[in-house]
């Protein structure tokens, strides 16, 4: 991976589609799996957004939820779990006897599809509660490994400040992005010093003026949860750079 990375992105090298399949086909196949991966991978989606934390004993999995019992049969806070036990969970069932069985997945096993398949991908630090800064570490070192030879990495992206701190210390030459919900008092700060290259909004929070103030400091602008035709124009509109979406079936992935 060139170490270069992240300087290439902030002099306007951006090398990533458009379109981003929200946590792999949004609503149409259980989130953050493989098979959610590959049905967004079906209807043209070529980046896909999911959500990563840690098991007890540090392996990164896909999880959104501090809890497994709304999208696995299991019960509890995945992180307390080691993935001995994390891996015997059904992730499918929940959402259709079609992906009954279908398993919680590695960062490892969703690399090697993106890297196989030329796909890119965002991962979203999504840490227990508690452990913000480590997940943040594992996450950056684990995923400088498994794309260290690709010629674009991963978008390493997180609400918490402190996770993308984290993934700043343990693997710099990964690109980052602030997530906001709202426009906190100091966003723009804080995505600077961060190093970010990209901040990522909810999608209501892009005016022309969030606009203005972001491209002035050199960020990249994506948004979030894209699901309507109207406001999906209206952001190409304003000029920004990445859609994350649930609707794999309703836009088709131009770019």
């Amino acid at each position: 991976m060139n170490p270069s990375f992240t300087e290439e992105v902030n002099a306007q090298h951006w090398p990533y589609p458009r379109w981003v399949a929200h946590r792999g086909a949004g609503k149409l196949a259980p989130e953050n799996t493989l098979a959610a991966m590959r049905l967004g991978a079906a209807h043209g989606y070529r980046m896909f957004e999911c959500d990563v934390k840690l098991s007890q004993d540090e392996v990164p999995f896909l999880l959104h939820d501090s809890t497994l019992q709304r999208t696995s049969n299991g019960q509890g806070v995945g992180g307390d779990l080691p993935w001995r036990l994390l891996s015997r969970l059904d992730a499918g069932s929940w959402h259709s006897r079609q992906y009954a069985g279908e398993p919680l997945a590695t960062l490892e096993t969703v690399a090697r599809f993106c890297l196989i398949n030329h796909y890119f991908l965002n991962i979203e630090i999504k840490p227990t509660p508690g452990l913000e800064r480590r997940t943040g570490e594992v996450v950056a070192q684990h995923a400088a490994s498994l794309w260290q030879h690709a010629a674009v990495p991963p978008l390493l992206t997180s609400f918490q400040p402190e996770a993308l701190a984290g993934a700043r210390e343990a693997a710099a030459n990964l690109p980052r992005g602030l997530l906001l919900d709202t426009l906190w008092t100091g966003w723009l700060d804080t995505a600077l010093t961060l190093g970010c290259v990209a901040v990522v909004c909810n999608y209501a929070l892009w005016d022309e003026a969030s606009v203005r103030e972001a491209r002035s400091a050199g960020f990249r602008m994506l948004s979030y949860t894209v699901n309507d035709e109207w406001a999906a124009q209206r952001l190409i509109d304003l000029g920004t750079d990445g859609i994350i979406t649930d609707r794999v079936d309703l836009f088709t992935p131009a770019g």
